[in-house]
């Protein structure tokens, strides 16, 4: 069964036709490009503008004259390092929770078939619905005095880590994923006599990798950047992340620095993409199949 094309398989055999298509082709791709990827270098490129041809109208494609000094700067004005360093710490947490007890969840909402499990989704997936916004004077009420023990988590990565864990998007993917596990795999694994967490260590979870590295990215992603509610929480400026850190420390410092301090701070999450992008990809196609 042949598949149509927009561009007939004739037209293209034929010297002029390939001329056209590819023609188009490489326009379209270089369009795409610049308007990505522009941005980027406009960013990149105006903290090692002076501040005044940063200013200058109209302005100026390359910088007439190169200075490194902003990035440096940045690096000491704005205490990134520390910063940094936080980011890490919560964004690490969030996700070892949120791997942790996400999965077990889902594994248990997908396998384990437990009593009022679709009613336990359902409610699960109807959090989706309410606007994040309406959420933030709960949660922060919560966290400001933990129902039971009564103590407070603010200015703790607790308040981070803890809220994390309540992600109804990644836990409704995770149970889809080990939905389209295949049963005869589970059922061989309870013929050797492995347990229900024997199956889902040695089975279930080497066979999600990809779906995992995609939760992992979003996890990740959602806590590095995040202002409102790290906002919220740390009002020691020592233990905000870089998020929040920018628009506090952004007063009084010039503007080349803050541009060479977002630059830097959007470095650890264009590098994790660019080398877990396989994953990435892996994990969104093999969520969209059957089996």
């Amino acid at each position: 069964m042949s598949t149509r094309t927009l561009v007939s398989p004739a037209t293209l055999a034929r010297p002029r036709g390939r001329a056209v298509y590819w023609t188009v082709f490489t326009t379209v791709v270089v369009l795409f490009a610049i308007a990505f990827l522009f941005p980027v270098y406009w960013m990149v490129t105006g903290a090692m503008k002076s501040p005044d041809e940063v200013a200058r109208t109209p302005p100026t494609i390359a910088p007439k004259e190169w200075h490194l000094s902003g990035y440096s700067d940045a690096w000491d004005l704005m205490q990134l390092p520390q910063h940094l360093w936080n980011t890490v710490v919560q964004a690490a947490g969030a996700w070892l929770f949120q791997l942790v007890f996400c999965t077990a969840a889902a594994y248990a909402l997908s396998r384990l078939k437990p009593a009022f499990g679709k009613v336990i989704l359902g409610g699960i997936l109807a959090t989706l619905m309410v606007p994040a916004q309406a959420l933030v004077v709960p949660k922060y009420l919560t966290v400001a005095d933990l129902p039971l023990i009564h103590t407070s988590l603010l200015n703790d990565p607790l308040a981070i880590w803890l809220l994390a864990v309540a992600n109804a998007f990644n836990l409704y993917l995770l149970k889809r994923f080990f939905d389209q596990i295949p049963r005869d795999v589970l059922e061989a694994a309870e013929i050797d006599g492995a347990g229900k967490l024997r199956t889902l260590w040695s089975i279930v979870l080497p066979m999600s990798r990809p779906v995992l590295g995609v939760v992992s990215i979003f996890a990740l992603v959602a806590v590095w950047q995040d202002f409102l509610w790290p906002l919220m929480v740390f009002s020691d400026t020592g233990k905000q992340p870089i998020s929040v850190a920018l628009v506090q420390l952004s007063q009084n410092i010039q503007l080349t620095v803050l541009i060479a301090a977002m630059v830097i701070a959007s470095i650890p999450m264009v590098a994790l993409f660019l080398v877990f992008q396989r994953h990435i990809i892996a994990g969104i196609s093999a969520g969209s199949t059957k089996g």
